[in-house]
């Protein structure tokens, strides 16, 4: 009670002086606040001296302040600080417990940083900084007192290996993010090289035009081509613009990094997409290509490359012609072209053709050197008696060796006159010796038809309904049964064969196993005679076929333009006066006679 009534006391004493309504806890609370104020404010003071790493510093207190002498650096750099300079510091604490005020540079060049920083960061402007450490996954930027991280990634454009020049010296920078509770400021290097490179594209691509020569840097290589930096602006350099050589891939004559000169072949303003060249800064090779190889005469080349379908010969710089499999061997078939020949062997070509607006030349390799063909035409005619060992042994037939490097081919048809085809070849192997006889030699076609049967002489004659049936005769055939593939018959009433669709007749049309019925006689080629199962293959197509070239043979030729039924309607015709002619004469004749008889008597 007794406090209260003096506190009252008090303040009826202060009102009464003053002539004002105040307390002592309003008066204490006037006279401290701009003390606590202090505290954690930016205030600005005076050095007053240096000595041991620390600067001493008067701001108006009762106590002076020091601070470490390596805050008033910038970016790890000397400290440029004299006595009498005026600074300002941030007051963490007015007494430690020396009676001496705690006072930051750091802290204060940091709260005036991120000031500025924060309305930098809104307007998205850049800001200035010094790159001085690194620390993990990147590296540490003073932001003029504000410390900033900047992540390895935001460094620059394209990965850098030493980023060694860059410490020390003020670079441009875009804030990223900003956190100022957690103090935390993400700056990029290459958020402002991205900006400065499109300002830079924009400048470039309004001044490109195709035909342009221009300087740049092979940036990436894919199998198709390499993009080129042309400072701000890709180009595509495709794989068959890099040289008037083959190139196989792009990597065999460039590399990332390499600067390069190309020429704008083409580019697209819409799309921005800009077609590059290099071989396009050469002279064209192929022009006057067909006054230098001429077709059939012979060359040197170089193999280059070798592919499924043949060979590619360099005849002289950014010419090559190509050899097709084909025309690499003249006995082997079927062979890749590397067996033949190999990459950078020297080979003699012959010119085959020239297509200058395709830019091909056509080459073959087997015209420099002997047809065998030819050689065992010459050497050899149909009905000579050969010994060769068996090759290969296929379902249709037997290829024989006849020579170092011609093989005859005797089709099964051909290998016996009494067993079937079938059972026939069984009777053969790979390695065989046997005896054949030449039955036909095609050396344009490369081939050459040999026979084991006709060494036994000619067909024998048989019986059982085979006698008077060879092939390529007409027989009378009875329609057996009808099929979906054709009709079955019979010959000599215990022959069996069979017609197929397709040989049913001529015309399409007709090839209808359903229009012949049961019981029905046809005349029909024998094709071939199985003489083992006494079957035959017959055809009546082939029979209508040959009835019009005997047709045609008889009564006139087609070479005029008339067709088959106007020579057999022409001659028709002509029968049918001749016959007319007859009979009106006939009655003359008759009544002559007549009358000649009555004058003798």
């Amino acid at each position: 009670m007794a406090k209260v009534a003096a506190r009252a006391l008090s303040e009826t004493t202060v009102k009464e002086i003053t002539g004002e309504d105040f307390s002592f806890a309003s008066l204490l609370d006037e006279s401290f606040k701009g003390v606590k104020s202090f505290e954690g404010s930016v205030v600005e003071g005076t050095v007053v001296s240096i000595d041991n790493d620390f600067v001493t510093l008067d701001v108006g207190l009762k106590s002076e302040g020091r601070i470490a002498l390596r805050e008033f650096g910038i970016g790890g750099n000397k400290p440029e600080i004299k006595v009498g300079d005026k600074v300002e510091v941030f007051v963490e604490r007015m007494e430690n417990k020396d009676g001496e005020a705690v006072l930051s540079r750091e802290k204060a060049k940091r709260e005036e940083s991120w000031i500025v920083l924060e309305k930098q960061h809104k307007a998205n402007e850049r800001v200035t900084g010094t790159i001085f450490g690194r620390v993990k996954g990147g590296f540490t930027v003073d932001l003029n007192g504000a410390v900033a991280f900047l992540p390895g990634s935001q460094v620059d454009i394209r990965p850098v290996r030493d980023i060694s020049p860059l410490f020390g010296t003020p670079q441009p920078f875009l804030i990223l993010k900003m956190d100022r509770q957690r103090g935390n400021i993400v700056v990029s290097r290459r958020a402002v090289l991205e900006e400065s490179r499109a300002e830079a594209r924009s400048e470039l691509v309004s001044n490109l035009k195709e035909g342009q020569e221009l300087q740049g840097v092979v940036k990436n290589i894919t199998d198709y081509g390499a993009f080129i930096d042309l400072g701000g602006v890709d180009g595509l350099l495709h794989v068959t613009d890099i040289s008037w050589k083959r190139i196989n891939h792009p990597s065999e004559v460039l590399s990332v990094g390499q600067t390069v000169n190309v020429k704008i072949i083409r580019f697209n303003e819409e799309s921005q997409r800009i077609s590059l060249g290099m071989k396009q800064l050469e002279g064209d090779p192929w022009q006057g290509v067909e006054g230098k190889f001429k077709i059939g005469q012979r060359y040197t080349g170089r193999v280059t490359n070798i592919a499924d379908y043949g060979a590619f010969v360099e005849l002289g710089e950014g010419i090559e012609g190509l050899v097709h499999v084909s025309e690499m061997s003249w006995t082997k078939k079927n062979i890749h072209p590397g067996k033949i020949v190999s990459t950078s062997q020297e080979v003699e070509v012959q010119v085959l053709d020239v297509d200058l607006a395709k830019r091909r030349i056509s080459l073959g390799l087997k015209q420099t050197q002997e047809n065998p063909w030819g050689k065992f035409a010459a050497a050899h005619k149909a009905g000579d008696v050969l010994e060769g060992e068996v090759r290969n042994v296929t379902e249709f037939g037997l290829f024989v060796g006849i020579g170092d490097q011609i093989d005859g081919m005797v089709h099964m048809s051909d290998l016996s006159w009494k067993d079937s085809a079938e059972e026939a070849i069984k009777a053969f192997k790979k390695g065989d010796m046997v005896k054949v006889k030449v039955l036909e030699i095609d050396p344009e076609k490369e081939r050459v038809s040999l026979g084991i049967k006709q060494l036994d002489g000619e067909q024998p004659a048989e019986e059982g309904g085979l006698s008077g049936v060879s092939k390529n005769s007409i027989v009378t055939c009875t329609v057996k049964a009808i099929t979906t593939g054709g009709i079955e018959v019979t010959v000599n009433d215990n022959l069996t064969g069979f017609i197929k669709k397709g040989d049913l007749s001529r015309e399409r049309s007709e090839q209808r196993p359903d229009r012949f019925a049961v019981g029905e006689k046809v005349d029909a080629k024998v094709l071939k005679i199985e003489r083992g199962s006494k079957k035959l293959e017959l055809s009546i197509k082939q029979r209508e076929i040959d009835e019009d070239k005997q047709a045609m043979a008889e009564y006139g030729s087609s070479d005029s333009g008339a067709s088959l039924g106007d020579i057999l309607g022409a001659a028709l015709q002509k029968k049918g006066a001749k016959a007319a002619e007859t009979s009106e004469e006939a009655p003359k004749k008759a009544k002559k006679a007549k009358k000649d008889e009555e004058t003798e008597e």
